[in-house]
């Protein structure tokens, strides 16, 4: 489920910008941008979509985390002018012909588009089995608050972080793990032959390698330490290899 709010007042555009791993000034005029919210320390407290359509600035999230997002965004606004308001739109999406007016999923063209205004039918889509394909990770499963980074979760990939703009909250942990050699850890897809609950941990050998998380089709989705990752581990009753 989403909450979609609504961002008004004559410093929204600058006011998100100063706060969000996207380049929101990018959608100015009508467009989508994914972005994070980061703690100070880099780590993952949200990812979102900021919407302008028809003079409107807009955010969708996942409902699990709107309230606690909304009441982070507001301790930061101080005295600029922005206003965060529950929003009546809904948003639709699908991997079909898009309706007028949609947008295409900036994250990856597998997503389709996604449609804000009123409800509108929507075909059954198995959105695991995409993500999965695509190493694409999910608000809550994936996406742990206070705990994920968010290069190491691939949110750079999904064009959900901009190394050209201005500074943002978290940004100079964030541009020091890019300008690693190399991530020693990620989110990475396994093949699985059985299955395990989410936040199985994986084994290779007698190692903690990583974390098990959304499963379909015989593959996985997984967050390992790459190093350790190389032959066949375990995670719970299921075998899994590196693909």
């Amino acid at each position: 489920m989403r909450s979609i709010f609504s961002v008004t007042g004559a410093d929204r555009l600058t006011f998100l910008q100063g706060l969000l791993s996207g380049d929101v000034l990018g959608v100015a005029q009508d467009g989508i941008v994914y972005a994070a919210l980061l703690t100070p320390q880099g780590k993952y407290l949200a990812d979102m979509f900021v919407i302008a359509q028809g003079g409107g600035l807009y955010l969708d999230m996942d409902a699990s985390i709107a309230a606690a997002t909304v009441q982070r965004l507001n301790m930061y606004r101080l005295r600029a002018d922005v206003q965060i308001a529950p929003s009546e739109i809904a948003v639709s999406r699908g991997v079909d012909t898009p309706p007028d007016g949609a947008f295409a999923d900036p994250r990856h063209a597998a997503l389709g588009w996604r449609f804000y205004g009123a409800p509108i039918a929507e075909k059954a889509v198995d959105w695991d089995a995409i993500r999965v394909a695509h190493i694409i990770p999910q608000t809550g499963i994936e996406l742990i608050p206070n705990d994920t980074y968010i290069l190491e979760a691939g949110l750079d990939r999904l064009n959900g972080v901009s190394f050209r703009k201005g500074c943002y909250v978290g940004q100079e942990v964030t541009a020091r793990m890019r300008h690693k050699t190399e991530l020693k850890k990620g989110l990475v897809r396994v093949a699985i032959d059985g299955a395990a609950p989410v936040g199985t941990a994986i084994m290779a050998g007698d190692r903690v390698a990583g974390t098990l998380f959304t499963q379909s089709g015989g593959f996985a989705l997984a967050h390992l330490r790459l190093d350790w990752a190389s032959g066949k581990m375990q995670a719970g009753d299921a075998r899994l290899t590196l693909v």
